[in-house]
């Protein structure tokens, strides 16, 4: 069974990370919701601004880095993911711990990779 994920850092710009996430998860079946700096479309998956109170939230894939994730605390919390992936650049342990006290996963690691391996 498929489950949604969230992409936090979003972007049209084909040579960011995040870009090619989203073309791989859709490639890969998997539902996809992002959120970015600008509005956009991406593999036919909208890019919103705001942080929208997207339902069924499986797991979040991270493309920001750490400085800037403090904003987006409390909103990851309130969609009650079943895990988050610190994709290269963003791990962040003051995040990790506030997700584990909810009993949300923690994974560091490369949402490319694990789809390219079948760990996703």
């Amino acid at each position: 069974m498929k489950k949604k994920t969230l992409v936090i850092g979003a972007s049209t710009n084909p040579a960011r990370y995040s870009f090619k996430a989203i073309n791989r998860l859709v490639s890969h079946g998997q539902p996809t919701v992002a959120i970015g700096l600008r509005n956009g479309d991406v593999a036919g998956v909208q890019i919103e601004k705001e942080m929208l109170p997207f339902e069924e939230i499986d797991t979040i894939t991270l493309y920001i880095n750490p400085k800037r994730q403090p904003e987006y605390y409390d909103y990851m919390l309130s969609l009650k993911p079943n895990r988050v992936i610190f994709n290269p650049g963003t791990e962040n342990p003051e995040l990790y711990k506030l997700l584990q006290q909810q009993n949300i996963e923690v994974e560091a690691a490369c949402t490319l990779i694990m789809l390219g391996t079948n760990q996703y």
